[in-house]
């Protein structure tokens, strides 16, 4: 099977020189695009795309609308690659089809790990993890959390909030602490950031989550092994 092929639309020409460098050098092939209609035309006369990394903010045609005229006919991993971090813009990222939301800045090592990942699901190759692996596993190298030996379908923040809460399980974290810890003490959002992703990571988790992502009522969560 030859290098998989991945579209960098943004229209900042810098972003998409630094991704595609760090995606060259993991082994992946890039083309990169500066606008929406760019993106679209290039998506239009190429089907080999395996995976299309997009903006939201770009001239001609928004990422939102981009993902959505993509999803009318392909199912090709999308990931949201903005400095747009409101709820609202990562719940739009979503709906319009998104596989992943990564908020500028970013580490570019992450991003490549979460291309990796996503790839590899939509190949049907999934990490192996050990058969008798029980209960909950986070793999830090790969950004990838396991629940029973699967996979969990998780957003770069998702993960990160879960990381944390299972690096300090058993603890009580506070909204705010969770928020400076995942998002980072610039960020402008509000503690309901933390309740809905803590709402969707529990979804996620299905019976593990009910019994053991607490809330703690007037103080915030906690994670019990």
């Amino acid at each position: 099977m030859g290098k998989a092929k991945i579209l960098i639309a943004d229209d900042e020409e810098r972003i998409v020189a630094l991704v595609s460098d760090f995606l060259t050098a993991a082994g992946y092939e890039t083309v990169g695009a500066f606008d929406g209609r760019q993106a679209l035309d290039l998506l239009d006369g190429q089907s080999d795309f395996d995976l299309i990394i997009l903006d939201i903010m770009m001239p001609e045609v928004d990422g939102w609308a981009v993902a959505r005229k993509i999803r009318e006919t392909s199912n090709i991993p999308i990931v949201f690659l903005s400095a747009r971090s409101e709820e609202f813009d990562l719940l739009t990222g979503f709906e319009s089809g998104a596989d992943e939301y990564v908020t500028k800045p970013f580490s570019p090592a992450v991003l490549v790990k979460r291309v990796e990942a996503l790839l590899k699901r939509a190949q049907g190759h999934p990490v192996q993890t050990e058969p008798e692996q029980q209960g909950l596993f986070i793999d830090t190298e790969a950004f990838v959390a396991y629940l029973d030996g699967k996979e969990l379908t998780l957003t770069l923040k998702e993960f990160e909030l879960l990381h944390h809460l299972f690096e300090n399980a058993g603890r009580v974290l506070t909204r705010d602490q969770l928020l400076n810890a995942v998002w980072g003490f610039d960020y402008l959002g509000d503690t309901r950031t933390v309740d809905s992703h803590i709402a969707r990571l529990r979804l996620k988790l299905g019976n593990y989550g009910a019994a053991h992502l607490k809330t703690i009522y007037g103080m915030g969560y906690k994670l019990e092994l």
